[in-house]
């Protein structure tokens, strides 16, 4: 049995970092919520950010917060004033996040992983989907799976049921199937 296959045998799941020689299947181990996954030989500096990276994410999971405190627009609800970009708690800090430059969100269980243009970055944030959507501008921003929001202006191609932003196939759930395609015309 390969690692893959032992965690899709569990039925709870934990944190888990990947390491294996085969870069191939790097995808599928993060469709699987991995936090990371090294590719031996392992650098050390690469061991300590993924070891650290679980450990503040253990953290928040073990510490009591308020999901509320995790967005600080700054001019009020952005659904009515959109200043253009949105702030994040993420390792630590604040981060702020031009609207523009959000591909994708995905949900992680607790936790977002909001995908950035032009960078292989992701910027993971615990927050509940009902939270960003509040600070999403709704013209541009559309849920359309349990796991997934994309940015209408990020689409690449749109098929049957997916949704290809920068080469990744984002599936569309049925429940969002007719509100999707009637914001996009189709």
């Amino acid at each position: 049995m390969n690692g893959i296959d032992f965690i899709n045998s569990l039925d709870n799941i934990p944190l888990f970092i990947f390491t294996t020689a085969y870069s191939q299947y790097a995808v599928e181990g993060f469709n699987l919520n991995a936090i990371d996954y090294l590719v031996k030989p392992i650098p050390y500096n690469r061991f300590i950010k993924a070891v650290s990276r679980a450990k503040e994410i253990l953290t928040y999971r073990k510490t009591p917060t308020n999901l509320n405190d995790n967005v600080f627009p700054s001019h009020g609800d952005s659904k009515t004033t959109n200043p253009g970009y949105v702030f994040v708690k993420a390792e630590y800090e604040s981060v702020k996040i031009n609207l523009d430059d959000i591909e994708y969100i995905q949900g992680l269980k607790d936790y977002l992983k909001i995908h950035i243009k032009n960078t292989n970055k992701a910027i993971l944030t615990l927050m509940s989907f009902k939270e960003i959507l509040d600070k999403l501008p709704s013209n541009q921003f559309l849920r359309v799976h349990k796991s997934f929001v994309v940015n209408i202006s990020c689409i690449k191609t749109v098929q049957r049921n997916r949704i290809v932003i920068n080469d990744m196939r984002i599936p569309i759930g049925e429940s969002y199937k007719s509100i999707f395609f009637s914001n996009l015309g189709l």
